[in-house]
């Protein structure tokens, strides 16, 4: 088990430093100009691959580092770059979580490479889990997995939305209900190969921020796919709905569904994004404000500014605390008794909202204008609170795992 430390090993170091180059010299310069064309950023994604940043390999170096900081890291230093850029660049990821989640081993070395081609051919992938009427409320899912026994094939229907890379994906992992009766407990994960007949992209969203990150409907329609594209075999399912079915008849423990898995596993990631993006605005103002002269001395001379900024950097560095306790906890196996992993994500998407509307005020007008990114920083801010769990979600699941009470 890895030793605890707040101190970043060399080799931790090198990678940030490498990260956070390509975030100034390639991310940056462009982020502008993809949000405003709301495009998905393929130049940049390729960049990332030529240099070994988009690909299976860097996040498999991340995902094993046994001191859990890989990937928060990571995820700071390209956040800390552009939100939708960086978005573009780590998507795949959540697609790839949900295969290491709940894929076999054959699966996930099958899958995973084809999510993210090469420098040359660059792909992407999708996880689809949200639904019309069923974001938060997964038990609400509607898409249905119908097990076809004599072609060895199941049959998805229905239509999933705010797919990260929907519809665009070379390969989609679609979770669906397979047992209605055991409600979020009868949900399965499917593999949906490339060039699936019955798959087509929906409507494309117009977003108010991380508009340089595709983001789509799924429509799935008499969608067949291999029994082998069930993720984590038939025989295991079988046996995880016997135990819900005996679970449920018991009033025993609940059981984890197969998005829950993959969210479990991705929102301290999530909360490092946050980070990113709250440091990010944070050095924007800390510099404009050292810069910026009105009444003849700098505008951080000014107690009313100078402790914003002070309460800005105290609340980005204990978001990323946070962030960095439930990594490491979930890296070395400590379980959640507290929902820590809910309390990173809560915590550093409420302070990105906070640190970036803080430095829009620091900036002015200046802020208010698409002449500073902090407008930008600010916008992308918002989906902190809303994707991956609501900041609602959130406090539930913190309540409910400290009080043991089915808070509604």
């Amino acid at each position: 088990m890895a030793e605890f430390t707040l101190e970043l090993n060399d080799d931790q170091k090198q990678v940030r430093d490498w990260l956070h180059g390509f975030a100034a010299d390639v991310i940056r310069p462009a982020a502008a100009e993809w949000d405003e064309r709301e495009e998905t950023p393929w130049p940049v994604i390729q960049e990332a691959a030529k240099v070994g940043i988009y690909s299976l390999d860097f996040y498999a170096q991340q995902f094993f580092d046994p001191t859990g900081l890989g990937i928060p890291m990571a995820m700071e230093e390209l956040f800390w770059g552009d939100a939708g850029i960086a978005l573009s660049i780590v998507g795949t990821g959540l697609a790839a979580v949900g295969v290491l989640a709940n894929g076999t081993e054959e699966q996930i070395g099958t899958w995973i490479p084809q999510m993210y081609g090469d420098a040359n051919d660059v792909k992407v992938a999708a996880f689809c889990s949200s639904e019309p009427d069923a974001g938060s409320d997964v038990a609400s899912m509607r898409t249905r997995a119908v097990y076809d026994q004599a072609k060895d094939e199941w049959v998805l229907n229905g239509t999933k939305t705010w797919a990260t890379n929907g519809g665009i994906a070379n390969v989609h992992v679609v979770v669906a209900v397979v047992d209605a009766e055991l409600g979020s407990k009868g949900h399965a994960s499917f593999i949906v190969p490339p060039n699936t007949p019955g798959l087509s992209q929906g409507q494309k969203f117009k977003k108010h921020g991380i508009r340089a990150s595709h983001t789509a409907e799924v429509v799935l329609e008499d969608v067949r796919v291999p029994g082998h594209c069930l993720l984590g075999g038939k025989e295991k399912l079988d046996q995880r709905m016997a135990r819900a079915r005996e679970r449920a008849q018991s009033g025993g423990e609940r059981v984890k569904n197969a998005a829950m898995a993959t969210f479990e596993a991705s929102r301290p990631a999530v909360g490092a994004m946050a980070v990113g993006t709250a440091r990010a605005a944070y050095e924007v103002a800390l510099d404009y404000a050292r810069t910026r002269t009105q009444f003849g001395r700098p505008i951080i001379d000014n107690q009313g500014i100078a402790f914003q900024l002070a309460d800005m950097r105290t609340q980005i560095d204990a978001a990323r605390l946070l962030v960095w306790r439930a990594s490491w906890m979930a890296t070395t196996g400590k379980p959640f008794d507290s929902a820590e992993g809910s309390m990173s994500k809560l915590y550093a998407s409420e302070t990105a909202k906070k640190v970036t509307a803080q430095a829009i005020q620091i900036l002015g007008g200046n802020g208010f204008t698409r002449e500073y990114p902090v407008e930008r920083m600010h916008r992308d801010a918002a989906i902190y609170t809303i994707f991956e769990g609501t900041s609602e979600i959130q406090r539930l699941v913190i309540a409910r795992t400290l009080s043991g009470m089915p808070i509604r």
